[in-house]
């Protein structure tokens, strides 16, 4: 499995068939999966140690669907072309997707500024995997949404690049301090909670930045002609309707570990992933004790 951090930078779909045919290290759960239309899922950022790979790889194994939209950031390229981190828990998730192809899901990868080394591949398919800029998605009741990573209505990223960076720095200090928390809160019991999450909803200036990222895409979208967007990158997963556009976010798997899906008549939903777990863990001691 060490070569897959050559995909698909080689354009050896042989060698990404080989890796798809391979056994994971954590094999797929065998249980009863939800069916979908649709899943959305980005800013999974593998290569750092604020991926929440076993929340996302228990997530991959109790739903299927359709069409399957990586929606940005899911390799962060940024970190490592600072510092090497790839566990066997990353590896497998790219195989649990590259298998998901394997099976007929369609899937749609649309690079975000963390992995934009891919967005030189627009317009190919590897694997199974078709890499696009953006795309049109239509719902089952005749919808059209703009499916984008929304990076590039990012001021911050367009005219001050260093100070991306400046911040991704400051971002990874949180998360390193959401892994001890975390890792304490394991020991007591307790169900996952991101204290970055919880910090950045705090801050008046996050609030306001959210706020207007939300406006401008959705305000892109409205000039684009089409009903709705769906995005990631601002890591906060949301549903609300802005001047008349449907604007969805389908958040992150660093801090909220959240998914958007399109139920089969076009309905859509969030799935808040840690909080599936904690119910189904207490719906199993409630069973055990009956």
């Amino acid at each position: 499995m060490s070569g897959i951090l050559t995909f698909p930078f080689d354009g050896d779909v042989s060698s990404i068939a080989d890796f798809a045919n391979s056994r994971p290290r954590t094999p797929e759960r065998d249980v009863a999966r939800r069916r979908y239309r649709t899943i959305w899922i980005s800013d999974v950022h593998l290569g750092t140690r604020g991926c929440n790979a076993e929340l996302l790889i228990d997530f991959l194994d109790h739903v299927d669907s359709d069409t399957l939209y990586l929606v940005g950031d899911i390799i962060d390229g940024w970190r490592l072309k600072r510092k090497f981190y790839w566990p066997d828990a990353h590896n497998d998730i790219v195989w649990r997707i590259l298998k998901r192809a394997k099976r007929g899901t369609r899937i749609v990868y649309i690079p975000g500024n963390h992995d934009e080394m891919f967005r030189q591949f627009t317009g190919l398919s590897f694997g199974g995997v078709s890499i696009r800029r953006q795309a049109i998605h239509e719902t089952a009741d005749g919808r059209r949404l703009l499916v984008l990573h929304g990076d590039e209505f990012d001021a911050i990223m367009l005219s001050h690049r260093w100070l991306a960076h400046l911040g991704d720095a400051a971002y990874g200090l949180a998360l390193w301090a959401n892994r001890w928390v975390n890792a304490y809160r394991r020991r007591a019991g307790l169900p996952y909670w991101s204290l970055s999450k919880h910090a950045k909803h705090r801050v008046k200036k996050s609030v306001e930045f959210i706020s207007r990222f939300e406006d401008v895409v959705a305000e892109a979208a409205g000039r684009r002609g089409v009903d709705g967007v769906v995005a990631g990158h601002i890591h906060t997963a949301e549903i609300r309707e802005i001047g008349g556009i449907a604007y969805y976010n389908d958040g992150d798997w660093v801090e909220g570990c959240t998914a958007l899906v399109e139920h089969h008549d076009g309905r859509m939903e969030l799935l808040h992933w840690a909080e599936e777990i904690a119910a189904r863990e207490a719906a199993t001691v409630v069973a055990l004790a009956a």
